[in-house]
């Protein structure tokens, strides 16, 4: 045998071998190559840097641009809110709440500026009406005010845009170097993207605005856009002209449904078929804040097919926070009226009457269930099954109505056909499921109060259906006014275009309360 067969290997003192040892420093000896590779290419640790620099310069641009990038002034008799915010392509947003915005393409780079017109205060906008003097004196005052605010917002964004890059770099570099880096690069950012907008202002841009939310004929708003001509002078006068027009048409719209010679006047705002339509709630919100209603009534389908994922639409009658009584439509399930019961501001009516606002109100839910269909065929065209079926859901109500312990004040029905047996009962009938508006008496029962019948319009446009005729189906809505005898004073009836358009007309009627007769209507305003 070999002397060296025996040989056992060589181990150091803490008993590896070589091969062992090797196998164990192997990642130390991998990283601090990797060191020496970096060392040998100082240009990938640079750019590694750089990178991290740029992306918190970023993140603190937006961090302060949306913290600080908004001041307060006064425009003309507005307290108006300017704030800028990053985009992709520019423009001009100004907010006329409630009434809706128009969209400018102002200017290009990467912000959008939002100018947001404070609600007015009714004395001084009357103050401002009755003097000439001072209104021309705000209006001319206007454009300069624009001018400084935009001006101090742009300082301001600029300001706390470099300030946040700052705290945010020395936060996560603990480096002052880098932090400067930081905050000379976000002045940088910021800087160019504000100036990048003012070279590229296009002051001709309100030539062609586009129109959002409940404006009443929104080209009269801005003025005779043919008009304006493209200098800077020009501009600045239509800016006075945007000024004095909204002015006066809060004025106007303001005082238009407010009875104040009669104080306890109750606002009660009639909706109906808004199948699902999501445009139809900020409509509503709108008008229920614009006109102060009262009361909400929906006389049914507000959904299409009844099912259970249509269930979460009615959330947004929660929003209203004001009293919201409804009955269900022929599209909408018992399962729909379980959801709508569960806000905390609805009542469900289904052959029962409550007592809201001082009026006492009656309903009945639809008797079908049938959301294959869109509306019923006129009533000389009901089939004798279901005029059968609506007469007899009219008169449970009737009974119901007849046996209040409280005079009832409105009766509530989807399907106007089902409103015959009610004549008598109570002055006022509201219904839906035509989406036709319309306003008639219905057949006097000898010794019995007349009774009017409301039949509303598609508050939400016959939702998807409306857009199958040539021309989208409008919505709807009422705005009823009664007096402390709980007596219907006036009306007024809201239409929009159909859905896609911003077009709003208003018509008043002043109902009189004759001893006998139909009420005689006065002729109807547009707000136009």
């Amino acid at each position: 045998m070999d002397g060296h067969e025996n040989e056992q290997p060589r181990r150091d003192r803490a008993g590896d071998t070589p091969g062992a040892r090797g196998r164990r420093f192997a990642p130390l000896r991998r990283a601090a190559a990797v060191s020496r590779r970096t060392g040998r290419h100082p240009g990938v640790r640079r750019i590694a840097v750089a990178v991290a620099v740029l992306a918190v310069t970023l993140a603190g641009v937006l961090a302060g641009v949306v913290a600080g990038g908004q001041v307060g002034t006064d425009i003309g008799p507005f307290r108006a809110k300017l704030s800028v915010a990053p985009a992709t392509n520019g423009g001009t947003t100004i907010d006329i709440p409630p009434l809706g915005a128009l969209q400018l393409d102002s200017h290009d780079g990467p912000t959008h500026l939002t100018v947001e017109l404070g609600a007015l205060e009714q004395s001084r906008v009357e103050a401002l009406i009755e003097d000439p003097a001072s209104l021309n004196r705000a209006t001319q005052s206007a454009v300069d005010e624009v001018r400084e605010g935009v001006l101090r917002l742009g300082l301001r964004t600029i300001g706390s845009a470099v300030l946040a890059a700052l705290v945010l770099a020395l936060l996560v570099f603990r480096d002052t170097r880098r932090a400067a880096w930081a905050g000379g690069l976000a002045l940088l950012i910021t800087a160019g993207s504000l100036g990048t907008a003012a070279a590229t202002l296009r002051p001709q841009a309100i030539e062609e605005p586009r129109y959002e939310g409940l404006l009443v004929n929104a080209p009269a708003i801005v003025g005779d856009v043919r008009r304006i001509a493209n200098d800077y002078t020009r501009y600045a006068e239509q800016l006075q002209r945007l000024i004095g027009n909204v002015t006066q048409l809060y004025t106007t719209v303001s005082a238009l449904p407010v009875f104040e010679q009669q104080p306890g006047t109750t606002r009660v705002l009639h909706i109906s078929d808004m199948h699902l339509n999501p445009a139809a709630w900020q409509l509503i919100r709108t008008v229920v804040e614009q006109f102060a209603i009262d009361v909400v009534i929906d006389t049914g389908d507000i959904t299409d097919w009844g099912s259970e994922p249509e269930a979460s639409y009615v959330g947004s009658i929660s929003l209203l926070r004001k009293p919201y009584v409804y009955i269900r439509g022929n599209h909408d399930s018992g399962r729909t009226a379980a959801a709508v019961a569960q806000q905390p501001n609805a009542i469900v009516l289904d052959n029962a009457t409550t007592t809201v606002a001082g009026l006492t109100i009656g309903g009945i839910g639809d008797p079908r269930f049938t959301p294959d269909k869109s509306t019923s065929p006129a009533a000389g065209g009901l089939n004798p099954p279901t005029a059968n079926e609506l007469i007899t859901n009219g008169e449970q109500l009737a009974a119901t109505v007849r046996s209040s312990p409280r005079p009832v004040n409105i009766a509530l029905v989807h399907d106007p056909a089902a409103a015959g047996p009610l004549s008598g009962t109570c002055p006022l009938v509201l219904a839906g499921h035509t989406h036709q508006r319309r306003v008639e008496k219905l057949p006097e029962v000898p010794g019995q109060q007349p009774t009017t019948l409301m039949v509303e319009g598609s508050t939400g446009g016959a939702g998807l259906r409306g857009l199958e005729g040539e021309q989208p189906t409008p919505l709807s809505m009422t705005v009823l006014y009664f007096d402390q005898q709980q007596l219907l004073q006036a009306y007024d009836d809201i239409t929009v275009g159909g859905t896609g358009q911003a077009q709003v007309n208003l018509e008043r009627t002043v109902v009189t309360q004759p001893t006998a007769g139909p009420p005689a209507p006065t002729t109807p305003t547009p707000t136009r």
